[in-house]
């Protein structure tokens, strides 16, 4: 048993909880959005207006680093992929298979439609690629390979000709090796500049004296990035705007088969990213429920982490208890979870149950991380109920569909009248006369 001092997780009954309480705090936003929000706009039009050197001045200010040239050289980048050893260059090489081999499936193909019963009409679908990405990685604690191969990728096979990356250096002006060579392997086009932050953002949205302008700005950040995303969309597209990490775990009441201490260790795993990110378990054993409790108590005092995973559990994290899986396959579509564990026996009985969720893991044997790193499915997800409408990051991301029509003279004509009745029953009879001039041409003709 552990004491109520030792508890970081509180145990709740699923009837005592308010559906607000069960779903939590979804817009995270709290009393110091509004500074956020003001400190952005600020960042934004220094940069739009006074170029690198807002970009050197916010770097020295938040990054405590003077940084003269923001691009960093290919031969930097080569000699760090170097620097990493044949080991990890493997796993970076094995991973990136991985997510390759994923994400190629996403590749769309253009189409065409012709139908006989209409001949002369040609109809159809392009998929042409987004020119210029920007693609924001965070350095927290480090600039993260893995989501360089989670975006970079996605973005080559859609055929993006510019990618430019963006990440914080440390404080010697540097950038993970890792990182570094994460982007050697995800592609040859990518140029990575030592910038973090919303002057990242703001760089990327509009351009600066080093920094190209893009069409698009995807990856994850903060909340000074996500903030940042949300500013300038619309003068770029960008991709979803993330907010804090989170896992839910469904474990059903097989004693045999559950680990509480697989359990507690796939909860911290999410703890640890920050204070804010979001760890659940729910389940329909009362017993299983009080046991991953001990095991976070015991499990975070070993975490070098600890600090951060605590304080996410304590103000973020809930184990409940529900009458059966029925019941927590409800709740959990309720949430609309990031990561989702079915920790159950036959799990995929349960998998077209599950309506909301960024990505659902499998059984007892796949634990978040695998999504994380390896398995190939993007780790970019939608977070803060947003599984509700959208999804992972994809190469669908990094492409625009533009459909076109061709319709022969006679097809035209045959189609015209009801065509302008259409628009004329809308009111709107300069439509309307766009048609029937080109039918009365052709009479004439």
């Amino acid at each position: 048993m552990i004491t109520n001092q030792d508890v970081i997780c509180k145990i709740y009954r699923v009837e005592d909880l308010k559906p607000e309480e069960i779903r939590g705090n979804k817009n995270n936003q709290d009393e110091n959005m509004k500074s956020v929000r003001e400190q952005v706009s600020r960042i934004l039009e220094q940069v739009r207006r006074r170029g690198d050197d807002a970009l050197r001045e916010y770097t020295r200010r938040f990054d405590g680093v003077e940084i003269e040239n923001f691009l960093v050289t290919p031969e930097e980048i080569e000699s760090a992929y170097d620097s990493l050893g044949e080991e990890f260059q493997e796993v970076l090489l094995q991973a990136a298979a991985n997510i390759e081999k994923f994400h190629e499936k996403q590749i769309r193909r253009d189409y065409v439609i012709t139908d006989e019963k209409q001949p002369g009409v040609i109809t159809g679908l392009r998929f042409t690629p987004i020119e210029r990405v920007g693609i924001c990685i965070p350095a927290s604690p480090k600039a993260f390979p893995s989501s360089i191969l989670m975006n970079v990728i996605p973005a080559r096979l859609a055929g993006v000709k510019e990618i430019a990356l963006v990440t914080p250096p440390d404080q010697d002006g540097k950038i993970n090796p890792a990182a570094l060579g994460a982007a050697y392997i995800a592609a040859e086009n990518v140029k990575i500049y030592k910038i973090g932050g919303a002057q990242a953002v703001a760089a990327l949205a509009y351009g600066t004296e080093s920094v190209p302008a893009v069409d698009k700005i995807v990856g994850p950040g903060g909340v000074f990035v996500a903030e940042a995303k949300r500013q300038v969309s619309g003068q770029v597209g960008i991709d979803i705007i993330a907010g804090p990490s989170e896992i839910l775990i469904i474990a059903d009441k097989n004693k045999n088969n559950n680990n509480p201490a697989r359990i507690a260790a796939d909860m911290l795993s999410q703890a640890e990213h920050d204070i804010h990110a979001s760890a659940i378990l729910i389940t329909d054993q009362d017993a299983l429920a009080q046991d991953v409790q001990a095991e976070l108590a015991l499990q975070v005092k070993k975490l070098p982490r600890r600090e951060i995973a605590e304080k996410s559990l304590k103000a973020n994290g809930k184990i409940i208890v529900t009458q059966d899986l029925n019941q927590a396959i409800e709740i959990a579509n309720q949430i609309a979870p990031e990561h989702l564990e079915l920790y159950v026996d036959n799990p995929f009985d349960y998998l077209s149950r599950i309506k909301n969720a960024g990505s659902v893991f499998l059984g007892r044997y796949a634990p978040e991380a695998l999504g994380d790193y390896f398995a190939g499915p993007n780790h970019t997800l939608p977070t803060s109920g947003a599984a509700r409408f959208s999804g992972p990051l994809s190469v669908d991301d990094f492409v625009k569909k533009s459909s076109f029509i061709y319709y022969a003279p006679q097809a035209l004509q045959a189609v015209a009248d009801s065509i302008a009745a259409f628009a004329e029953n809308e009111g709107l009879h300069g439509h309307a006369q766009s048609v029937l001039i080109r039918k009365e041409n052709q009479e004439k003709d």
